[in-house]
């Protein structure tokens, strides 16, 4: 058979096809040994799979010794066909001796052929043939173009073999194995090992001053941002990535746990205002290095290194920048090192959440837009610091909500193509202020603009569970969690999400997960309780919430907690005095009023409950989940409750 020469492609029927080829292992080698055998194992391998071609829609196009090239019309069929191939070949194998074994290798790819006298030639069926001598006996091989067609459609895993060199064929492929239920080690998921998915690990700190961490930790950040632009990769958050600072981890174990098949790491060295950049992109599943560079700039010149960082990633992914993704790789915020300098303190102070933190972070952006009043991130930053201040109850949601959302709103009137302040904004709107049409507006927008930024898939998870959208709730936080796999606050928003779905028992396995990641997450513990609560599992309710109320220092937001949970254990006395506790810490601090209908209502006490959700709503505080909190059921037939959900428009 004529395989693809640029004069065959001029010629004949163009046209997008799906091509196999299988092949018998070791056939040759049979055929020299006993000939006989070997065509008996041949005419029984065509009777096997001529009929399975047929049934999935494939044109035999030719045989070829002890091989098939056969052509169909979609992906999907071609890699269904390849499956039930070897699953017949396994089942007639296994009541034979190993010499009459039909023994098949499947190679799949899709692309252009040209058919001249009912032959096929052309790059694809080049492609497929090399592609078929990669798998193993019994096993199936696709190309990336194949994979990409049937993800989310095939029920079984492909995994990832990463980046091929092929004969004749003059770019690398990427390449992806099946995994059949038979086989004794099963990934994952179908994300396992995907080259195109990547983390950004922590940039090693190398300068003489360690003040100066914040510009190499800035750096990854900036850099898992700036990569997220590029179509075709999925970039894992920053959360999880910051899980492997100082660790001497192998790229492979880092791969398997964050389930990437990529990663960058490098360092940073900065004198005054001069910076050296070390950085290099691994094979996470080979460990491979498959492009390293080392930059020496001034400060000023960062932001054209993080382009050039990126455009090196794609192409050595074999991923085409189009000509909007170019030009906004080009893009940079500020032209200020100091303003950039600070933003990254602020960024740096804002991950660690703490309400001190949170003061400092305030600062940094505020002295960051001092230097340059146009820079569209740092007012991004600041609207995130007023809203998480409200929503943790720092502070009161109705006194830094509204700045929350001026900054947002400011941010995107200086540059509306950017996902963060589109996702801030949709946030506030969503818990403060139940815009909820212009929330999933702006959250969706966030997502078109960053499809890999877990935090607004965590926020629209939230969004859709606010309107009893369960299955879609728990579709988009599951892409949180896949993006973002050791982040707690998602992992347990995943758990919690799964409990205001009425799905108990799962719900329990995933904070059970969760706290195999983290043991002492406060929020895990406290959400574990509340499942064990409305399950009757009183016992395992109190050990988990009085660990959660150890571990947070009293918080008060956990404090409440404990008294529903003695409500509904019955304990009277012991709720009671928890509402007493409450009442008296909040004559010196602010102290939602979300929680004392909690444990109001577990008490029976419908009135005062009903009382303090009105007090709520006017503080604007945690009734997202009003709809569907199962610890309301027995108000839910009050008018009162009924008025609340209709002032909130859900």
């Amino acid at each position: 058979m004529a395989l693809s020469t640029r004069t065959q492609l001029s010629q004949g029927e163009r046209r997008l096809a799906a091509i196999m080829f299988t092949d018998l292992v070791d056939f040759t080698a049979l055929g020299q040994r006993n000939e006989s055998l070997a065509l008996s194992v041949l005419d029984e391998q065509r009777g096997l799979l001529r009929p399975i071609f047929k049934r999935h829609g494939g044109r035999e196009v030719k045989t070829m010794g002890d091989g098939f090239l056969v052509e169909f019309p979609s992906a999907l069929n071609a890699v269904k066909c390849a499956y039930y191939a070897q699953k017949t070949a396994r089942e007639l194998n296994s009541s034979r001796p190993e010499a009459r074994r039909v023994q098949l290798r499947i190679g799949i790819h899709l692309g252009d052929v040209v058919e001249s006298d009912g032959d096929l030639s052309g790059d694809a069926v080049n492609v497929a043939s090399r592609i078929e001598s990669l798998a193993d006996s019994g096993g199936v091989c696709l190309t990336r173009q194949v994979y990409d067609q049937v993800q989310n459609k095939f029920e079984l895993p492909l995994t990832s073999l990463g980046l091929k060199t092929l004969k004749n064929v003059n770019l690398s492929i990427e390449v992806y194995r099946m995994v059949m239920p038979w086989d004794e080690t099963r990934t994952r998921s179908s994300n396992d090992h995907d080259s195109r998915r990547i983390a950004i690990l922590p940039f090693a700190n190398i300068s003489p001053d360690p003040a100066d961490e914040y510009f190499s930790d800035g750096m990854t950040d900036e850099l898992i941002t700036v990569l997220s632009k590029i179509k075709g990769l999925r970039v894992v958050a920053r959360t999880s990535a910051m899980k492997f600072k100082g660790e001497r981890a192998t790229a492979r174990r880092i791969g398997q746990e964050l389930r990437v098949g990529s990663l960058i790491e490098g360092s940073v060295r900065k004198i005054k205002n001069r910076v050296r950049i070390t950085v290099e992109l691994v094979d996470a599943n080979s460990e491979d290095q498959l492009w390293n560079e080392t930059y020496d700039r001034d400060i000023q010149d960062v932001f054209s290194v993080q382009s050039d960082i990126a455009q090196q990633v794609a192409k050595a992914l074999e991923l085409r920048l189009g000509v909007r993704e170019s030009s906004a790789l080009q893009q940079q915020q500020t032209q200020n090192p100091e303003a950039y300098s600070l933003y990254l303190k602020g960024r740096n102070r804002w991950n660690l959440r703490s309400e001190n933190d949170l003061t400092r972070a305030i600062k940094y952006f505020e002295e960051a837009i001092g230097k340059d009043p146009r820079y569209a991130l740092a007012y991004a930053g600041l609207a995130d610091c007023y809203s998480i201040l409200g929503y943790y109850a720092y502070r009161r949601a109705t006194v830094v909500s509204p700045r929350a959302k001026e900054l947002a709103e400011k941010a995107l009137s200086l540059d509306e193509n950017l996902a963060e302040p589109h996702a801030s904004l949709g946030q506030v709107l969503m818990n403060f202020y139940f815009d909820w049409k212009r929330s999933a507006s702006e959250l969706d927008r966030a997502l078109e603009l960053n499809p890999s930024y877990a935090t607004a898939h965590f926020w629209r998870a939230t969004h859709y569970m606010s309107h009893a959208r369960f299955d879609d709730c728990l579709a988009e936080v599951k892409k949180a969690v896949d993006l973002d796999p050791l982040s707690m606050i998602i992992l347990t928003d995943a758990a919690k999400d799964l409990y205001l779905a009425r799905r108990y028992d799962e719900s329990i396995d995933q904070y059970k997960k969760s706290l195999n990641v983290d043991p002492n997450f406060p929020i895990a513990h406290k959400g574990l309780a509340e499942v064990y609560a409305q399950k009757g599992m009183n016992e395992k309710a109190i050990v988990e919430i009085e660990r959660a109320i150890e571990l947070s220092g009293r918080s008060v937001f956990i404090l409440d907690d404990l008294g529903y949970i003695y409500a509904r254990a019955g304990r009277r006395d012991d709720a009671v005095k928890v509402l007493d506790d409450l009442d008296r810490i909040a004559a010196d601090e602010y102290v939602p009023a979300y929680g004392r209908a909690v444990i109001h209502a577990a008490l029976g006490e419908r009135e005062k409950a009903l009382a303090w959700l009105e007090k709520a709503y006017e503080e604007r505080s945690f009734l997202v989940y009003l709809k569907v909190d199962p610890v309301y059921d027995s108000l839910r037939g009050e008018e009162r409750f009924s008025m609340i959900l209709e002032k909130m428009g859900i």
